[in-house]
Parts: structure tokens; sequence; C-alpha cells
């Protein structure tokens, strides 16, 4: 989870230094002439400048909620997750016939967290013995580290959410300070004046807002889709649970008969 968070980072820097550069480019490379008004040319990137500052951490969420949106439908997939063919296929035949070696192999080669917790799980039977309470401590313990993982990436979308219409609620507060001081200082005679100030306020609530109602949006979809998942992986480490009870059990009675 290191890396996809490390190349977010970066992405973020290289967006932010990119757009930067864009805006200080046209800025620069077209002077107005002295005493001359500016001009709204309703471009997205004279809205940006008319936002402010705080259109930048704005546009660092817009970018990190595009890219947590693609991260969270590529990861959270049933597949990706809990793979019920390979369990049902492949893991469950080794665990009737007993070869627990193999299947602590099998589940220990897969990147797949539910493969992680059932070979937590696993490790109690090292020894030869199988207690069922055991192994249910032992897939409790593991789930919690490892499916707590991919919801990190989800809560994500939340800390945007309810950080977003907060930045553009900054920038409202200081799009308003600036026209109740160019009112101080010029008076009510030029209203032309305060366009830019309003322009700051304005702009900035609607920016917060349409980044953070996506991003609502988004992290509900992922987190209801996440927990319908996760139920499943408790049913499934459950019917691993009562295979391998079920074929220790088997197993003795096999040998009381033969005795």
């Amino acid at each position: 989870m290191k890396k996809p968070l490390y190349r977010f980072i970066c992405l973020f820097a290289i967006t932010l230094m990119a757009f930067s550069a864009g805006a200080f480019a046209q800025e620069t490379g077209a002077a107005p002439a002295i005493g001359a008004e500016a001009v709204d040319d309703g471009t997205l990137l004279s809205t940006f400048k008319q936002g402010g500052i705080a259109m930048y951490p704005l546009l660092l969420f817009s970018v990190a909620t595009v890219w947590l949106t693609i991260y969270n439908a590529i990861s959270i997939r049933e597949k990706a997750i809990v793979d019920p063919e390979f369990v049902h296929n492949t893991i469950i035949p080794e665990l009737q016939s007993l070869d627990l070696h193999k299947a602590r192999d099998l589940c220990e080669k897969s990147e797949i967290p539910t493969m992680k917790v059932l070979h937590c799980g696993l490790e109690t039977t090292k020894t030869g013995h199988f207690t069922e309470a055991k192994m249910e401590q032992a897939f409790n313990d593991a789930a919690s580290l490892e499916l707590s993982k991919p919801l990190m990436f989800i809560n994500y979308l939340q800390v945007i959410a309810s950080v977003s219409p907060m930045i553009g609620l900054l920038g409202t507060v200081s799009g308003m300070v600036k026209a109740f001081r160019t009112i101080a200082q010029q008076g009510m005679g030029r209203p032309e004046l305060l366009a830019d100030n309003i322009s700051e306020a304005l702009v900035t609530t609607a920016s917060g807002l349409i980044v953070a109602i996506p991003a609502l949006l988004a992290y509900f979809f992922f987190k209801n889709k996440y927990a319908k998942i996760a139920s499943g992986i408790s049913l499934l480490l459950g019917e691993c649970n009562r295979t391998i009870s079920d074929a220790f059990l088997e197993h003795q009675n096999r040998q009381s008969s033969e005795s």
C-alpha cells in the first residue's frame, strides 16, 4: 500500500507544479495595459484565478478524488479481495483431505488479503493439532489487519468530502474580508472594484462543493460495496473452519474404527 500512496503524492506535486507554471506563464505572457480593467474571459483558468489561493488545495483534492475513485474501482472487487472460486476449487479440497501443508503454501503465495487471513489461521495447525476456537481467533486477529488496508483508501474519500467545503468556506471568508476592506478604502462609489473579491468568495464556495459531492458519493458507493464483500469473507472463513473441523473429526473416527 505504500507504493500507491507514494505515487499518489508524486502525482499531486506534478499536477500542482504544471498547473501553477501554466497559470504563471499566462499571467506574465500578456500583461494588461496600465489602467486597464481585468476582464473575465469565461475560461477555466480565469475562473481558477478568481478563486484565489484556496483553489490550489481544491485542485489537489479534485485530482485525489479522481485517482482514489480509479484505484478503489480496481481494488474493491470480490476477486481482488476474496476470489471465492480459487478458495472453493483449490483450497477447500486440500482442507478436506487434510493436506494443510499444501493449503498453507498456496495461501502464502497468494497476494489476496483473504488468503493471508486464511494462512494465519492454518498456521495454528502446524503442530498437528486443531482447535476450532483457536483458528477462529487467528482469523479475527489477521482480518483486523489485512482487511483494514483496502478500507483506508476508501476513507480518504471521506476526508476529501469533509475538508473540501471547509476550504471553500475559508476562501469565501477571505473574499468577503477583502471586499469589506475595499469598501473601507474606496467607499461604495465604485462597486466594480468589489467584483474580484465577490468572485473569489463565490467561486471557492462552488468549487468546494463540486469537489466534495462526487467524493462523498464515491465514498458511500465503495464503502457499501466493501461491506458486502467483507460479509462474504466472514462466511468463507467460517466455511473453511468447519471444513477442517469436519475433516479432523472424520479422520479421528476412522482411526477409532480401525483400532
